[in-house]
């Protein structure tokens, strides 16, 4: 029997705007995408990581009420979710690349404990923190 984490979600204001950022900029797969009436299950993949999912998610659903789902909404857009992590070969390489594509950058390229990092936001206010660590 195999365990461990399938699925890690992060709430994001549209789901077909977090497509077009995460598969058309960052180059993450659509991994699942079904309806059952108006919810959504969306998850998408990276392609160097096919075991792990990141849920794309809307925070609405029958367990939350209207004034929490908004509550959710402006903490994200806020940027007072916790930052993601996202590791990669060349972060100044990536960074250019990502840029190029219209990806929203926090923090350019910067060294520091021996790694290059820098960090950007999806277009929700999840953070993100991309790290080329010293091997």
């Amino acid at each position: 029997m195999s365990q461990g984490v399938g699925v890690v979600g992060l709430y994001v204001r549209d789901q077909d705007e977090a497509v077009e950022f995460y598969v058309g900029k960052l180059g993450f797969q659509i991994h699942t995408d079904v309806r059952n009436g108006d919810y959504r299950w969306l998850t998408v993949q990276h392609p160097d990581q096919p075991s792990f999912q990141l849920g794309l998610f809307k925070p609405e659903s029958p367990a939350l009420d209207a004034r929490t789902a908004q509550t959710l909404r402006e903490v994200v857009a806020k940027g007072g979710m916790p930052p993601l992590v996202l590791n990669v070969d060349d972060c100044r390489g990536a960074y250019e690349r990502m840029r190029a594509a219209g990806v929203e950058f926090t923090q350019e390229p910067t060294e520091r404990y021996g790694n290059v990092d820098a960090g950007f936001r999806d277009p929700s206010g999840n953070g993100w923190k991309m790290i080329q660590s010293r091997r």
